[in-house]
C-alpha cells in the first residue's frame, strides 16, 4: 500500500511540474502559432530571343507581404550586376541587359538564366531555369532571309542555306 501511495505521489508531482507556470511558459515558446506568409513569383522569366547590340529584358517579380531580395543566376552561377555595367537589376526584380554581346568566339550573354528570390526570415524560391537568352540568327538563301532562334531546315536540293555571321 505504501508503495502504491509513493507512485501516486510521484505521478502527481510530475503532473504538477508539467502544468506549472514555468513549464507552461517554456512550452508556449516552442508551440507559438506561426502565421502563413504568402511568397511566390508573380512574374517568371521565359525563353527570350535577343538581337545582338539591342537590349534584352528578363522579367521576374516576387510577391510577398515582406520585401524579397531578387538575384539572378546564369548557367547556375549567381550574377553580380555591379561587375558588368551592361546588366542592371531593375526595382521589380527584372534583369536588363542593355547591349547584348554575341560574336563567333564571344557569347557572354547566351545561357540559361534563373531568378532567385529570398526573404531572410522565410526562405528562398527559384524560378524554373528555362529563361534562355539565345541571340537571333539570320539565315540567307539567295535573296531571301530567314530568322530563327534554333535551327533552320530546308527540304530540297536547289537552295543552299548558310548562317549569316555578320
Amino acid at each position: 500500500m505504501a508503495e502504491r501511495g509513493a507512485r501516486l505521489l510521484l505521478s502527481l508531482s510530475c503532473l504538477t511540474f508539467l502544468y506549472s507556470p514555468a513549464a507552461a511558459r517554456h512550452a508556449d515558446k516552442g508551440s507559438a502559432v506561426r502565421h502563413f506568409t504568402p511568397f511566390w513569383f508573380s512574374v517568371e522569366p521565359v525563353d527570350t530571343l535577343a538581337v545582338r547590340g539591342a537590349p534584352a529584358l528578363l522579367n521576374c517579380s516576387a510577391h510577398s507581404d515582406t520585401p524579397a531580395r531578387v538575384e539572378w543566376k546564369k548557367d547556375g552561377t549567381f550574377l553580380n550586376p555591379a561587375t558588368d555595367d551592361r546588366r542592371q537589376l531593375l526595382p521589380d526584380g527584372s534583369l536588363l541587359i542593355t547591349n547584348v554581346v554575341h560574336s563567333k568566339h564571344n557569347k557572354p550573354d547566351e545561357g540559361v538564366y534563373q531568378c532567385v528570390a529570398t526573404i531572410d526570415t522565410l526562405g528562398t524560391i527559384s524560378s524554373a531555369p528555362c529563361a534562355s537568352l539565345w541571340p537571333e540568327r539570320r539565315i540567307r538563301a539567295g535573296s531571301q532571309m530567314a530568322e530563327s532562334h534554333r535551327r533552320a531546315v530546308l527540304v530540297g536540293q536547289e537552295s543552299q542555306w548558310a548562317e549569316d555571321t555578320e
